[in-house]
């Protein structure tokens, strides 16, 4: 029996980040220690954020944002590709697993909610910070 593939599994990945994330950022919204019993507080929810600076991975031309959430096998993450403002331009959800990955381009209402996660990381000089330190 063979597993789907990145490709095939992304969208419902996906589904559901958006689903937990706009919950979190809700209550968030409402009260910044706000904990839901099944997610815990946005502040804990990702593992990570931080910059990949260009030519990190090979192939990889240009640095991102990354604000991941699972490691390992399988793995997934948001990349903000941001302009020379720090201001995301793209904002991609990458699905891993295993030497196989999916990728989708944020639109509409999803694109709306990470910008607006990423812009209160720059306000709080989270963005800037993780850019230093990707530098030295």
């Amino acid at each position: 029996m063979n597993q789907p593939t990145c490709k095939e599994r992304v969208k419902p990945h996906l589904k559901g980040r958006l689903h937990d994330i706009r919950k979190l950022w809700n209550l968030y919204h409402e009260d910044c220690e706000a904990y839901d019993d099944d997610l815990g507080n946005f502040n804990e929810y990702g593992l990570a954020f931080d910059y990949v600076a260009p030519h990190t991975f090979e192939g990889q031309c240009r640095g991102y944002f990354r604000y991941q959430l699972s490691w390992g096998g399988p793995s997934d993450e948001f990349r903000f590709y941001a302009d020379e403002n720090l201001d995301p331009a793209r904002i991609e959800y990458w699905f891993m697993d295993w030497f196989d990955g999916a990728k989708i381009i944020l639109h509409g209402k999803d694109y709306d909610l990470l910008e607006e996660i990423f812009q209160d990381f720059k306000e709080c000089g989270t963005v800037e910070h993780a850019k230093e330190q990707a530098q030295d």
